[in-house]
């Protein structure tokens, strides 16, 4: 078996390791970023709808912490997105990570000025538009992951992934160690895409209730909402999650549905799991692979180890 590690993109921006951050808002902060990137990964500052001077603050926190290349990850349905790659732009960021939309209207703008654009795909079709649209590379992201997903998992999107396109797949979803970076090798992938694992970090500045409810996660301790009501998002079991699932499904037994309703339960849930670590009606992010970590690490060790374990199983130079 030949199997392929890092690529041009990857030796382009100087990384140690083939892992990048995937982009978490609020808890994807500049401080968080800064350090993956110091420590030979890739970090992302995650936007979600914020404000552009709110990521230029992110931005320049990373940089007063690192010299290291660094990416933002732009959730194109934000209506302050023009703001954002404004921003993005004149503060030099050297890569750009999307979801739920299509990047390629600031394509050449972004290609100009030497930025790396990747966007997240949930499935073959889409990985193959990108790829005509003219990105640098694509992140398979299966629905093991925390946050808005998809409908496939990882180990079956991958491989499709990488047979369809012949640009760089990074393979995300249900990775929080070496044997899932390995498998991931093995499927095509070229790096992978970590963001739970990294969350349970001393660099992580997410609340510490949500850091607690990752380490002390079992198996089957996530739950989808949003699977009738739109808007799929994995999270960790708690009181509002399953009030979600539980109205969504009553919703849907009525002649005229008013999912809207519903979907105003999880409005600054989020933010209120990673900033003030709302036990009950916090939205806690967060993937199935929760249920592997068991121990808060550096974000320098958890690189290390997740790379050094895939290189031996693989067989591959560290």
């Amino acid at each position: 078996m030949t199997v392929k590690v890092g690529n041009e993109i990857f030796d382009k921006l100087g990384m140690k390791y083939p892992i990048v951050e995937g982009g978490m808002t609020w808890a994807g902060t500049g401080a968080l970023a800064a350090a993956i990137s110091e420590a030979g990964g890739l970090g992302f500052i995650g936007t979600g709808y914020w404000h552009g001077e709110d990521v230029r603050k992110e931005v320049r926190r990373a940089k007063e912490l690192t010299d290291k290349p660094f990416g933002v990850n732009v959730m194109l349905m934000s209506r302050h997105i023009r703001e954002v790659f404004d921003v993005i732009l004149e503060e030099g960021v050297k890569v750009v990570a999307t979801g739920a939309g299509d990047p390629s209207p600031f394509l050449d703008e972004l290609h100009a000025a030497g930025i790396v654009v990747m966007p997240v795909v949930p499935s073959v079709s889409l990985a193959k538009m990108m790829e005509r649209k003219g990105v640098d590379a694509v992140i398979a992201e299966g629905m093991e992951s925390g946050g808005h997903i998809g409908q496939m998992t990882t180990m079956a999107l991958v491989p499709q992934v990488v047979d369809a396109v012949n640009i760089p797949v990074i393979a995300a979803g249900g990775i929080a160690d070496g044997r899932g970076a390995a498998a991931a090798f093995a499927l095509g992938a070229s790096g992978v895409q970590m963001g739970t694992r990294f969350l349970a970090s001393p660099e992580s500045e997410v609340h510490e209730n949500f850091k607690k409810k990752i380490l002390k996660a079992r198996d089957i301790d996530t739950i989808v909402t949003g699977n009738i009501a739109g808007s799929r998002a994995r999270v960790l079991k708690n009181k509002m999650a399953k009030e979600y699932v539980k109205r969504e499904i009553e919703e849907a037994q009525k002649p005229a549905p008013d999912y809207e309703t519903v979907e105003k339960l999880e409005s600054g849930t989020l933010r209120a799991a990673v900033q003030q670590g709302d036990k009950d009606g916090g939205a806690f992010m967060a993937g199935q692979i929760s249920g592997m970590i068991k121990e808060e690490k550096p974000v320098a060790d958890i690189l290390n180890d997740v790379w050094t374990e895939a290189a031996d199983i693989l067989g591959l130079e560290k």
